[in-house]
Order: structure tokens, then sequence, then C-alpha cells
């Protein structure tokens, strides 16, 4: 009887999660795209798109995470039926990404001479330059159609922006072929015209979701405040004290396996490029509990408007154990699969890169094994993450994440990822261990703040 009070959620909690696990899933396929698409052309190329990114997805990392603060504020004020609150939440929420985009692209173009002083391969930083300015202004479109997301999501209307990430991903796979392999009349465009695609599905994806919540008068109401630029203080301060510790927390999490691309590229462009497959893949996975954890944070924000703690400590759990279900699954299809996963993104036929392709396959599924470990862990510091933020809970938990990542894992990857240690494996030995810390203390700070909630409301 113990267990069904929480499995008889498992139901609901799929439902919800699906639309937003989709969605999460297109914005990592349209990089998953790029990286198959442009590892079919050789080592480099992906190494370069692997170096390109490892800046964009710093600069998203703040965004989403501080575009993540609508979803909760939107959801307590939701259940409470509190409209005025809801029009505040979207017109401030907008405004505050349209502005935030803007400013995360001209921060990556500002600080893009960067690439040339982290002792990486010439060939590969003179590619991912280009490729980096290019994919930095769909910044833009996606903090815009993350505005949208996080407040439809906050509605429990998760569809919507699946339907849009679904759309955009097709546009992008069409336009990669076109361009990256010069069809149908264009020209070659190589990694070029894979940032082309990146850029263009993210602006229809935007438009796309735009015209969705529009034409089901789910926004038309609060456009004429988003015209006439109506600012409320009170709500932007209260996205904003959500908003920029859980950009914090992303960034410090994106900001490790940002430094993994980097120390790998100090071990040669093949490990760099093994490297990005398995960072690839593992996103993958991690997309499920990052979904999971964003209903954590809706149901969690449901339930607090609500002043129901018993239940939110219930249905918080149940989401929990329903991602270790799947972390568990997962865990064990990619230990294996190992040895498989790598050739998805290279080209075993191409024969003037055979032996680099080889050591690629065999470094990446070494690195697998490690993966398969962490899956437990990474899933559940996410959900329990999300929880958290539902319950408006992001100080504490921002600096839990920031000792489990920069003072226990980062050092462990940079002193075991040298030339004389453990090279790629103690990169990511580092990572694990930053997981399994940050895990533990997050549900111990989930378990006080909640026990102290059902006290005080008794």
């Amino acid at each position: 009887m113990f267990l069904q009070d929480y499995t008889k959620e498992f139901s609901y909690n799929l439902k919800l999660s699906f639309p937003i696990i989709l969605g999460l899933l297109g914005h990592t396929l349209v990089g998953m795209i790029d990286n198959i698409m442009v590892g079919k052309l050789d080592p480099t190329n992906l190494a370069a798109v692997s170096l390109g990114n490892s800046f964009i997805f710093i600069a998203m990392s703040i965004g989403i995470g501080f575009s993540a603060a609508i979803t909760p504020v939107v959801a307590e004020a939701h259940s409470r039926n509190h409209k005025t609150d809801l029009k505040k939440s979207f017109v401030n929420g907008f405004i505050l990404c349209l502005f935030l985009g803007c400013f995360l692209f001209g921060a990556i173009l500002l600080f893009k001479p960067l690439l040339y002083v982290l002792d990486q391969p010439e060939n590969v930083v003179e590619l991912a330059i280009p490729y980096l300015d290019i994919v930095a202004f769909s910044l833009i479109p996606l903090l815009m159609f993350q505005a949208l997301k996080q407040f439809s999501d906050g509605l429990s209307l998760t569809a919507n922006s699946m339907y849009a990430t679904i759309l955009a991903n097709v546009v992008n796979v069409i336009i990669n072929y076109i361009l990256i392999f010069g069809k149908f009349g264009f020209p070659q465009m190589g990694i070029i015209g894979a940032a082309i695609g990146t850029l263009i599905s993210r602006i229809i994806m935007f438009g796309f979701l735009f015209f969705l919540l529009y034409n089901r008068n789910i926004i038309r109401d609060y456009l004429s405040h988003v015209f006439k630029f109506i600012i409320n203080r009170e709500m932007i301060k209260k996205i904003v004290s959500l908003g920029l510790p859980t950009s914090l927390q992303m960034l410090f999490e994106v900001g490790i396996f940002t430094a993994a691309i980097w120390l790998s590229g100090l071990l040669g462009e093949i490990t760099q490029a093994a490297n990005q497959i398995v960072l690839n893949i593992s996103s993958m996975t991690f997309m499920i509990a990052s979904g999971l954890s964003v209903s954590a944070a809706i149901r969690a924000g449901n339930q607090k408007g609500l002043n129901n703690y018993l239940e939110l400590k219930r249905i918080s759990l149940s989401i929990l154990f329903l991602g270790i279900v799947f972390a568990t699954i997962f865990s064990l299809l990619i230990f294996l699969l190992r040895d498989a996963l790598p050739y998805i993104y290279i080209d075993i036929t191409d024969t003037i890169n055979y032996a680099k392709n080889l050591e690629i396959v065999d470094k990446a599924a070494t690195l697998f094994i490690i993966v398969s470990l962490f899956q437990l862990f990474d899933s559940a510091q996410v959900i329990i993450l999300g929880t958290l933020r539902g319950m408006q809970d992001v100080k504490i938990p921002t600096i839990i994440v920031f000792i489990a990542y920069w003072v226990v894992g980062f050092p462990i990857s940079y002193y075991y990822g040298d030339f004389s240690q453990l090279k790629e494996v103690g990169i990511w030995i580092g990572l694990l261990c930053g997981l399994l810390f940050s895990s533990v203390f997050l549900y111990l700070r989930f378990a006080y703040v909640t026990n102290k909630m059902i006290k005080y409301a008794r």
C-alpha cells in the first residue's frame, strides 16, 4: 500500500511530462542532428561543432534556467485562479527573456576570442568561430520561445511547445541536409549550413508556438499589455529572485560539462570528438529527467499555492521514483550498447579517417561505462531541483550545486584528466563525483524543507 501511494501518480505525471520531455528532447535534437550530420564530414568538423556549442550551452543554460522561474510563478497563480498575476507573469516574463536573449547574443560575440586562448587545436577553432556567430543569434528567438513555453507549461498546457519543437526539428533536418552536404543546387557549406539550420528552425519554433497560443486564446488578451510595455516591479523582482539562482544552478552544471569539453580538447581532437558523442547521448537521457523536473516544479507549485504540503511531498517523491525507474533503464541500455552507439556519429566507410574514427569509437565506448553509472544521480538531482524550484526554494540549492560541481567535481576532473593520469576517463570520473554529491545533498535539503513546511502547517 505504501508503494501504491507513489505509483498511482505515475499515469498523471507521465501524461503531464510527456509533451515537456519531447519539447526538451527537441532542443537537444537540434544539436544532436548537427553533430550526427557534421560528424559524417570528418572528426575535425565534429570537434569544431563541439567547441562552438560549448559556448552556446553556457549561454543556453543561463537563459533556459532563468526562464524556468516563470513556470512555478504561473503554476501558483493558476492554482489560485489569480488572473492578474497570470497577466503580470506573462508580460514581464516575456520582456525579461527577450532582453536576456539579446544580452547573451552580445556576450557570446564579446567573449568568443577566448577560443583562441584555450589551447584548443587551431584548425578546430578556425571552423568553430563562424559557426558560433550564427548560432549565437539564434539565442534570441530561443529565449522568446522559452518565455511562451514556460508560461504554457505553468498552466499545465504542455503539448503546445511539443508541437512547435517537433516542427522545428523537421525543418532543421531538411535545411541541414541541403546546406551541409550541398543538395538541390545549394553550395556545400559544412558546419555553416548546420548553423543556418539551427537559426531558421528556432525562429520557426517561436513563431509556431506564438501562433498556437494566440489562436487558442491563451495569450491573446495579454499582448496589448506587452506592446504598451507595462512593467510590474514586484513581478519582475519575483521572477528575477527565482530565475537568477536557477540560471546559476544550470550554469554551474552545464559549466562543468563545458569544462570537460575544453579539458578533452587539450587531449586532442580525437578525444574531443569522442567526448562530444558521449555528452550528446547523455544529454538525450538527461532530457527525460529534465521533463520530469519541470512537471515536479509545476505540481509542487500547484500544491504550494493550495498550502497542501503533505501532498506536495508525496507527489514530489512519486516523480523522483518515476525518474529513478527511467534512469535505471537508460543505465542498462547505455552499458549494453556502449560499443554500438558511437557509430551513429561517424562514417566508418570513410577510408581517409578510418583509423581516427576507430579510435573515437574505442574512447567513446569506454566513457559510456561511466555515463551508465551516473544516470541515477543525474536524474535524481535534476528532479529534486525542479521540486525545490516549484517550492520557490532556490538559494541553498544553488550553493549545493556550486559545491558539487566546482569544489568536488571539477578539481577531480582537472587532476585526473591530465595526460599523466586517467585522461578522458579521469574527466568523467570527476563529473560522476559531482553528480553524486549533488543528488545526495539536494535530497537532504528537500526532506528538510518539506518536513518543516508540514510541521508549521499543522
